[in-house]
């Protein structure tokens, strides 16, 4: 299937249905994929999203608002609802997708809903609710298949077909003991496979991976990529099978974690929805660029203190701009390469002198290739063979600082507890500017005057 987007037209075909019968927006609805209405919903108002719900059969209803993005608010449209209709889509979701859903509501509002469910299924979400949603605990579904280790082939098949039909896919069976204490998996390969005297205790697989509840999203997700793994079993600290996290849900959650770290190193808060108003936008940014302007200052008053080189020589003033924007460009690659590092793994401290040499060297080579193209800019365009010292020398050491503090900023940052991907490009950026104004100036007031 190919990728949705926004159209005109296929927002122009749903309004102009949703000024006809029900009959009419129905035929037009029946053209589109539940993910494709879910995209469809970020530009339709309340009343036309809850008159389309209603519309659609439960399966359908329940799809749309699973696939809604979290900054299209689901659960406003859900708490909308009727409270039978409701009740019915709840218990149609996947619990954790119910309780993301159900999370983002008021205390209030979360207890009307679960009142309303049956007992199974609201004592389920109510647990999920315990766990902070960016942890394996929150992440989980605790729908699984599991069959105790003492049944035979037999046994084992009659529990997974009772289980599997409350559920629309699964990848792996967990074994367990009479507490509930994870002892293995095993594939419904094997136990088909199997002969018809065996037993579940000889086909179970003790060598597997599994995350305790607390354990951070992040985490996660980097397990099931080293292991390739569909899906993940959740226990607590006594080994008891809570749960399972499946790779569809690691995906979001990566996607989740990316954005955040994108917007983190451009100075812009977690918070910030990308959909968000030009209100939300301006509270989250200002304060960062307020700290910009401060580093700002500080890198215009090393201009000031070198006024007197400016007046005697005009012409390192033009060159002062692009050493210094060069020495940003370097740190922020480097910047990017290790806060993704740092994501990825934690860096031993043999990995992190590595990063830090690796970066310095780069920095110091790149900065005496370019360093070399204005050396001989400036023999050939300004006839001024020092001048084009100045500037390789200050060029090398600038682009060689970006790599040192591109590299070296963020993995402190780390070491102190501070999220790198936060305080980094601020504080690169002073140096970068800092050292991009000090140094041309610094040697022009040495070597040329």
């Amino acid at each position: 299937m190919q990728s949705f987007e926004i159209d005109k037209t296929d927002l122009l075909r749903v309004k102009t249905a949703l000024e006809g019968d029900d009959a009419e927006l129905q035929d037009v609805l029946k053209e589109y994929h539940s993910s494709e209405i879910a995209i469809l919903f970020e530009k339709l108002p309340q009343e036309a999203k809850e008159r389309i719900i209603n519309l659609l059969s439960t399966e359908i209803a329940t799809e749309v608002i699973s696939e809604m993005d979290e900054e299209a608010h689901p659960e406003e449209l859900l708490i909308g609802l009727h409270p039978e209709r409701r009740t019915e889509i709840v218990e149609e979701m996947d619990y954790d997708v119910a309780t993301d859903i159900i999370s983002q509501l008021d205390e209030e509002d979360q207890q009307e809903i679960l009142e309303d469910l049956d007992h199974e299924d609201a004592t389920s979400i109510r647990a999920l609710l315990n766990y902070d949603e960016d942890t394996a605990g929150g992440l989980m579904n605790s729908q699984v298949i599991c069959v105790n280790i003492n049944l035979d082939k037999k046994e084992a098949l009659d529990e997974i077909i009772r289980q599997s039909e409350e559920m629309e896919e699964f990848y792996t069976i967990y074994v367990v003991d009479d507490a509930k204490i994870l002892q293995g998996i095993v594939s419904i390969k094997d136990i088909i496979k199997a002969r018809g005297e065996a037993k579940v205790r000889g086909l179970v697989q003790t060598d597997y991976v599994y995350v305790k509840a607390d354990l951070d999203q992040e985490e996660v997700a980097k397990l099931i990529s080293q292991y390739n793994l569909t899906t993940i079993p959740v226990v607590d600290d006594n080994m008891k099978l809570l749960g399972r996290i499946t790779v569809d849900d690691i995906i979001d959650v990566m996607e989740a974690e990316n954005t955040e770290d994108i917007l983190k190193i451009s100075g812009v808060s977690e918070d910030e929805e990308l959909s968000g108003n030009w209100q939300d936008a301006v509270k989250s940014r200002l304060p960062w660029l307020i700290v910009n302007l401060g580093t700002a200052f500080l890198a215009a008053s090393v201009i000031r203190h070198f006024s007197d080189v400016e007046e005697q020589l005009p012409i390192i003033v033009a060159y002062m701009s692009i050493i210094s924007g060069m020495g940003g460009n370097a740190a922020t690659q480097a910047l990017a390469v290790t806060v993704r590092r740092i994501s990825l793994s934690d860096l031993t401290d043999r990995q992190t002198y590595t990063t830090v040499i690796k970066e310095v060297s780069v920095g110091m080579i790149n900065g005496g290739a370019n360093g070399l193209i204005v050396l001989l800019f400036a023999i050939f365009y300004d006839k001024n063979p020092m001048l084009g010292l100045v500037l390789f020398l200050a060029m090398t050491g600038n682009l060689l600082i970006a790599g040192l503090t591109g590299a070296g900023i963020p993995l402190i940052l780390k070491r102190v507890g501070i999220d790198p991907a936060v305080a980094s490009s601020i504080i690169i950026t002073t140096f970068t500017d800092c050292i991009g104004f000090l140094l041309p100036l610094w040697l022009a007031s040495q070597l040329l005057l």
